[in-house]
């Protein structure tokens, strides 16, 4: 047998802080998507569908699903005991998902494994699924709004041409193969003079396919065709297009199939890829004769007005690129060096991934939030509202558009069925028997395609109108003012935001005291301390983990109650000033499904005066376990009443929310001043931080000291938080840090002990994200120590490999020099050459059923159950290890049968040549 045990490493990572504080899509999931059970998992005490393969540095965690995980666009991430242990590699098929246990750090024991995308659990034991064949009543939609004066879904006046072009390809770092620079461009026809710019890019989807598959091969084999997804945008293009805007759709097909192995998901990929075409567009702007087809056709673009429109992993990736664009990223780093000559005016983010939690402060944002995604199914989009708050100048409007019943495929036509030249599907998946009643397609909140996309494009075109065309009327759309635009009818389309008019507030950070109610943490193993805590049915984008087991700064407050009338009051370290504001706009979470939470809101002033200022009422979301509803509504009440009252509204010292229901549960996220009108946005010069790694070898001896990459650019000092992430335990240790460019202000050394003897490889992590005045580019890296001692050959020496029936077989594995390690040799079943074999008969069944998951019956040789292995502990230190097979006495009179199992490689399969147990079993009757 084997189990997993603490794997010791070499390498011990210390911060030390200059000038500062002390101190990792859910892919759609087969119906028929389980693990498969293997005899190495059993032995070993994992669940279901996971084992351990491969020897010494090759040494892998794996699972397997006996049906293929579609390709998307969230990680698929192994979880041990609530905490992320890396980001495993698929096989071609998508099957089989191996995690090197090395480089992924290392862990006291494997426990509690589960694998997640995008916050879904993807294996069986993990999945939080209604039981088959149970029904639940349908939800129903929340009420129509009322209609914007300004419907920017409608047709504009221009008529449309479309094109096409396709240029050499180009080399990204860290890419292989060479990626695309193809596109679709949809223009006006007959409109005059410049027009501005609108660039969609498209997520991570498959690549290539036949009539009945797909794979995500690049470049395409022979026999196969590219995916077009660079097309599935053709309808939001024209009608952006009629609206006089030049529009153009850019293949991204060469990062999808490559960017498993970037640490970021391939986020500065894409974003060189988007300024590389952007450059293009300057080029043929000032040379329109050099400009393909396609392009002449189109009015000129206007490069100082640029809107950006990403998909999923291409949200992150036009994130990215207007980053990149305002604060320049490492030039090792970026497959484009040449100069800015374009404006970056918006984005607009399509259920986005944000990996890096670095969301850009100073651009206006729109996030679609697809409340039936079963890709990105945590909606961890919210971040690029959420994580803004604080960071820069606060003027940029950032919004989340929740749209009811829509999934993540259907907003590109590409990956949408019956309209897509590929094999595609509905990304929310349906499991045989159980009807999700708000997101099985037929309920009355689940919406068709055409819906879906139809008000996808509205809302794209509402984005480009407030960000790109400065027009406030239709800024009700997007800031949380309740009104709706028909053209998305029937999609129930709901929106928050902060910034732009938004002032002064109350944001849960850690600088405000809470009583009647208490101040939770987004992010926390701790059920006590987490916003959601344990036995919660479904989640929140809010609270979508991170790669930290712990997180500071990501809070809100936590309200629960049996009777009206108990206040929970809100404190401010330092007075808030809402002078000026019209309204105080509260974001406030309630459970979904609910129905008419009320909250009476008054303030106190800094002078102990108190207003009363209106009651609100709260619905929840449709919602089920398998959504992320717990998302918050924007409700405002005036400041009228504490005007008349005579606050002094300029320092104000308490918030108070006094439930009104009888009982119920909320959380309040943020409250701020809010007027109306949509402020001119000029970015700050802010410092840049990007990490970087290093891989260094352990060494012979002595002691070396490697730093973490790091540069500091750009201008000014800011506030970040850096956590140094434990390679052992997986815990993270945080700092408060101020950076300044050209210093050393990140100071993270690590400390690599050399020595003869094997370990694996160690990755000591570091991440960080903005808290004030900083963007974060690449926000992961660190040093990666190399085992440069061979691993210890392998010796069998028989203990007991002739018994009688009910006796153990048992073999001594030694090793030929102790490991630093502890080592696990893996035997499998094999079967025996000349003479009978031993059955299932003839062991232990209990042994059996934990080892494989079968039963003995009906009896069969050992060697005819798949992945059958024995394995040996060698702690770390030690020399050798006992391995033993149990048998059972019978009645039946049998000759004498053996067994056999050989050494397996990294991959798991038998080594040629390799030790051998084998045993005989004799007759007893």
């Amino acid at each position: 047998m084997f189990r997993a045990r603490r794997i010791w490493v070499t390498a011990a990572a210390v911060l030390a802080v200059a000038g500062g504080s002390p101190g990792l899509a859910q892919s759609a999931v087969p119906s028929d998507a389980r693990p498969s059970s293997t005899a190495a998992d059993q032995a070993g005490g994992l669940p279901p569908g996971w084992r351990i393969a491969g020897e010494g540095a090759e040494r892998q965690l794996v699972w397997h699903s006996t049906a293929p995980v579609p390709m998307g666009d969230a990680r698929v991430e192994f979880y041990s005991g609530g905490r992320m242990l890396g980001v495993p590699q698929p096989d071609r098929g998508g099957r089989t998902f191996r995690l090197d246990l090395g480089r992924a750090g290392t862990t006291p024991s494997l426990t509690d494994l589960h694998v997640q995308a995008g916050g879904r659990e993807l294996d069986a034991s993990g999945r939080a699924e209604t039981p088959g064949g149970r029904r639940s009543a349908a939800a129903a939609p929340p009420a129509r709004l009322p209609a914007n004066s300004v419907d920017p879904g409608k047709p504009g006046r221009y008529g449309t041409t479309t094109g096409e072009y396709d240029l050499d390809p180009v080399k990204l770092p860290g890419f292989p193969q060479p990626v695309e620079m193809r596109a679709v461009v949809v223009a006006p026809k007959g409109a005059t003079g410049h027009r501005p710019l609108a660039l969609f890019l498209h997520g991570r989807h498959s690549t290539c396919y036949t009539r009945t598959d797909v794979t995500g091969d690049w470049p395409c084999p022979q026999g196969t065709k590219p995916i077009p997804s660079y097309r599935g945008y053709l309808r939001d293009q024209r009608l952006l297009a009629s609206q006089g805007y030049v529009t153009v759709s850019i293949s991204a097909n060469g990062i999808n199939a490559q960017d498993d192995a970037a640490e970021d998901g391939g986020a500065q990929a894409r974003s060189s890829l988007v300024r590389l075409h952007l450059a293009r567009w300057a080029d043929w702007a000032a040379h329109p004769g050099s400009a393909p087809a396609a392009v002449r056709n189109a009015p000129a673009a206007d490069l100082s007005r640029v809107l950006l429109v990403g998909h999923s992993r291409g949200g992150e990736g036009v994130n990215r690129a207007a980053m990149d664009s305002l604060y320049p990223p490492p030039a090792a780093q970026d497959g484009y060096h040449g100069p800015v000559r374009w404006h970056i005016r918006g984005t607009v983010l399509i259920g986005p991934t944000i990996f890096g939690q670095n969301p850009v402060a100073d651009v206006p944002s729109a996030t679609i939030l697809p409340g039936c995604d079963g890709d990105v199914s945590d909606l961890q989009g919210e971040v690029y509202v959420d994580g803004t708050r604080g960071v820069s100048k606060g003027a940029a409007l950032h919004s989340a558009v929740y749209v009811v019943g829509a999934d993540h495929n259907f907003f590109n036509t590409e990956w949408t069925p019956g309209q897509a030249q590929a094999p595609a599907e509905d990304d929310f998946y349906n499991d045989p028997g159980h009807r999700d009643p708000v997101c099985s397609p037929g309920t009355a909140t689940r919406l068709t395609a055409n819906q879906q996309h139809k008000a996808g494009s509205t809302y794209i075109a509402a984005a480009a109108r407030l960000f790109v065309a400065g027009d406030d009327r239709v800024r009700p759309l997007l800031d949380g003012s309740g009104r709706r635009a028909p053209s998305a009818d029937p999609a129930r389309v709901l929106t928050h935001a902060v910034g732009a008019n938004r002032g002064d507030g109350f944001l849960p950070d850690g600088k405000v005291t809470v009583t009647g109610g208490r101040l939770c943490s987004a992010v926390d193993p701790d059920a006590h301390v987490a916003c959601l805590g344990r036995g919660v049915k479904g989640a929140s984008p809010h609270f979508a983990q991170w790669e930290t087991d712990r997180e500071t700064g990501r809070r809100a407050v936590a309200l629960q109650w049996s009777s009206a009338g108990s206040a929970a009051r809100v404190r401010s370290d330092a007075p808030v000033s809402l002078g000026g504001a019209k309204e105080l706009a509260l974001r406030v979470i309630v459970p979904p499904n609910s129905k008419g939470t009320k909250l009476d809101v008054s303030l106190t002033d800094t002078h102990g005066k108190r207003a009363a200022l209106g009651r609100i009422a709260v619905d929840g979301l449709p919602g089920t376990e398998r959504t992320a509803s717990y998302w918050a509504r924007e409700v405002r009440v005036p400041l009228s009443a504490a005007s008349r009252a005579g606050l002094d509204l300029k320092h104000i010292k308490s918030l108070e929310l006094t439930p009104r229901s009888r009982s119920g549960k909320a959380w309040l996220m943020d409250a701020w001043g809010w007027r109306p009108g949509t402020p001119a946005v000029h970015e700050a010069a802010l410092p840049r931080v990007d990490l970087g790694r290093t891989t260094v070898k352990e060494g012979d001896s002595g002691v070396r000291t490697y730093q973490v990459p790091v540069q500091v650019s750009g201008q000014g000092s800011g506030q970040v938080r850096v956590y140094v992430v434990d390679p052992v335990t997986g815990k993270a240790e945080e700092h408060l840090v101020t950076v300044r460019p050209g210093s050393q202000d990140i100071d993270v050394p690590v400390e690599v002990k050399g020595n003869t003897r094997f370990s694996y490889d160690v990755d000591n992590t570091v991440i960080v994200k903005a808290v004030q005045g900083a963007v974060i580019g690449s926000y992961r890296g660190g040093i990666t120590v190399q085992n440069d001692d061979p691993m210890p050959a392998i010796t069998v020496t028989p203990v007991a490999d002739r018994v009688a029936e009910g006796k153990p077989l048992k073999w001594k594995v030694s090793l030929s020099e102790a490991a630093d390690v502890d080592l696990s040799p893996t035997f499998a079943v094999a079967p025996v050459t000349g003479g009978p074999e031993l059955s299932t008969k003839d062991v232990d069944p209990a042994w059996l059923a934990n080892a494989s998951g079968e039963s003995p019956d009906p009896e069969r040789p050992l060697s005819q159950i798949k992945y059958l292995s024995l394995g040996a502990d060698v702690p770390k230190g030690k020399l050798s290890a006992e391995v033993s097979l149990p048998t059972v006495r019978d009645r039946v009179t049998e000759p004498a049968e053996s067994v056999r199992f050989q050494l397996t490689n990294d991959n798991g399969d038998p080594q040629p040549g390799g030790p051998v147990l084998s045993g005989t079993v004799l007759d007893a009757s």
